[in-house]
């Protein structure tokens, strides 16, 4: 795919066997993070559907760029899990900080959404889990993330 093709893209599905593989983009990380956010919970539901009146504000650290990118995604596949929960839309912010000699990569975000509704909102694929398999993040004129889910 053309540079200028993805720069327009928030994110596409690619053929993984038996699971579910897209890869995410950004002019920034932070929106690559959200946009790989939306697709996750676009293999789970219609997220045009999805009203953004429920905030849930999320802190998280991690050792690298990939687990952070790992941890962001369980977190909200937890949340859905656990709270029933499903979003459409994410604000993050990333930083990184050195904590006794060795590098921390943080996120502190906020997810909106609602409580899943079966008579307004489709029920698509269930997400079993994000996996580390295949996951990369890499900037090629904007960022690419890549994450493969357990369906």
């Amino acid at each position: 795919m053309e540079a200028t093709k993805k720069k327009h893209l928030k994110y596409e599905f690619f053929d993984v066997t038996a699971d579910v593989g897209y890869r995410a983009y950004g002019q920034s990380l932070q929106k690559a993070f959200e946009n790989a956010a939306i697709a996750m919970f676009e293999v789970i539901t219609d997220t045009s559907t999805i009203l953004p009146i429920i905030e849930k504000n999320i802190h998280l650290e991690a050792e690298d760029d990939c687990a952070i990118l790992y941890d962001w995604l369980s977190e909200l596949l937890f949340l859905h899990d656990a709270e029933y929960l499903v979003f459409s839309k994410f604000e993050v912010k990333l930083y990184s900080k050195i904590d006794a000699g060795e590098k921390k990569y943080i996120i502190d975000a906020s997810a909106f959404g609602e409580e899943f509704d079966p008579s307004r909102h489709e029920r698509r694929s269930e997400v079993k889990a994000v996996t580390y398999h295949m996951m990369n993040i890499k900037f090629e004129d904007s960022y690419i993330v890549q994450v493969i889910l357990d369906i």
